[in-house]
C-alpha cells in the first residue's frame, strides 16, 4: 500500500470523508523538467541537465524531486504526471516553442489544465525561461520582446492584485516591504513580456493576474510575477532559488537576510501547493526508483554559474 493512502484509510475507518481539497499530502513529490545542454563547457558531462539549485530550493521546503527527462514517450509523461504532485519549469536557454524542453513542458502544462477542469489539483511553477514558456503555452505564440535585465537584482513593483494573490497573501508586511524596496530578486534575462504586450493579449490577461512589474536596463516595463486566475499556475521572471544556493561573486545573487527569507517563503508556498495534490506512485518501489537521489550532481562552479548540476 502506498504511504499516501494510509491517512485516507484511517479516515475511512472512522467513518469520515474529507473533500480532496482539504486532504494534505505530507509526502509531496515535484518534478523538474530537464533541458538541453547548450554550454560547450558542459557538454562532456551529458546532453541534458537540471541545476542543483532548483532541487535544493524545493527540498528545502519539505518535498522530494523527480527529474523529468526529455524525449521520453508521451505515455511515460502521463504516467509520471499521475504520480507526482507538481512540476517546475526552470530557467535556462532554450527555444520556448521548438525545443525538446518546451515540448516536454507543454505536455505537463496541458495535463495540469485538464486535471483542474476535473477537480484535480496539480500546481505548475515557471522560473525565468519557465515563466516565458507559460506565456507561450497560454497565448499560443511567442510574444517575447527584448527586456534586458541581465545580472542585476531588483525590488518588485507590486501591483494591487499582489496583496490578494495566492502567492503573496500570507506574506508578512515586513516581507512585502522588503520585496518592494530592496534588491532581493535576481534577474538574468534578455527577453520577457512587456506590460504593453501583456495587456493587449486577451488570452494572457484573461488567464493571469499580474502581481508585479519591473523596469529593464533601458527603462522598459516588463511583467515579473504572475499567477493564473483559476488554476494553480505561477510564474516569475526572476530567480528565487539563487538567493540561497548560488554563490559566484561576480553574479548578482542577493544573499541578504531579506533575500534568503523571501527565497524560503516562495519555496514553502509552492511546495504547500503541491501538498494539495493527491497523485501518488502505484507503489513504493516505483516511487523510490524515480527520485533524483539516483543521480549524483557534478561540481561546476569553476565553469558555470551553477554550483552543481545533475546531468542525464
Amino acid at each position: 500500500m502506498s504511504p499516501h493512502m494510509i491517512p485516507l484509510l484511517f479516515l475511512s475507518l472512522l467513518g469520515l470523508v474529507l473533500p480532496r481539497a482539504f486532504i494534505i499530502n505530507e509526502r509531496p513529490i515535484i518534478g523538474i523538467v530537464a533541458q538541453e545542454v547548450t554550454d560547450e563547457s558542459l557538454l562532456s558531462f551529458g546532453k541534458t541537465y537540471i541545476a542543483d539549485s532548483y532541487v535544493k530550493f524545493l527540498e528545502s521546503a519539505g518535498c522530494r524531486v523527480v527529474p523529468i527527462r526529455l524525449n521520453l514517450p508521451e505515455i511515460e509523461y502521463l504516467k509520471m504526471f499521475n504520480s507526482i504532485n507538481g512540476v517546475l519549469f526552470p530557467g535556462g536557454d532554450a527555444d520556448i516553442q521548438k525545443s525538446s524542453f518546451a515540448h516536454t513542458a507543454t505536455i505537463f502544462y496541458q495535463l495540469a489544465v485538464e486535471a483542474a477542469s476535473s477537480g484535480r489539483y496539480f500546481p505548475v511553477w515557471g522560473t525565468c525561461l519557465g515563466f516565458q514558456l507559460l506565456t507561450a503555452f497560454t497565448s499560443g505564440e511567442n510574444l517575447l520582446s527584448p527586456t534586458p535585465a541581465n545580472n542585476i537584482s531588483l525590488p518588485l513593483n507590486l501591483t494591487d492584485e499582489a496583496f490578494s494573490s495566492k502567492m503573496f497573501k500570507n506574506a508578512s508586511q515586513e516581507m512585502l516591504k522588503s520585496l518592494s524596496r530592496e534588491k532581493v530578486t535576481a534577474n538574468f534575462h534578455h527577453y520577457g513580456i512587456t506590460a504593453e504586450v501583456f495587456r493587449a493579449n486577451k488570452k494572457l490577461s484573461d488567464f493571469y493576474r499580474v502581481l508585479s512589474t519591473n523596469r529593464d536596463q533601458h527603462g522598459g516595463e516588463f511583467i515579473s510575477t504572475m499567477e493564473a486566475r483559476r488554476y494553480p499556475i505561477y510564474g516569475v521572471q526572476w530567480h528565487p532559488e539563487v538567493n540561497r544556493f548560488q554563490w559566484r561573486s561576480d553574479l548578482a545573487y542577493p544573499h541578504s537576510v531579506s533575500a534568503v527569507r523571501i527565497s524560503q517563503y516562495i519555496a514553502d508556498f509552492f511546495v504547500n501547493e503541491a501538498r494539495r495534490s493527491q497523485n501518488h506512485f502505484p507503489n513504493a518501489e516505483e516511487e523510490e526508483a524515480s527520485l533524483i537521489y539516483h543521480w549524483t550532481p557534478i561540481y561546476t562552479a569553476n565553469i558555470s554559474g551553477y554550483e552543481q548540476v545533475y546531468f542525464f
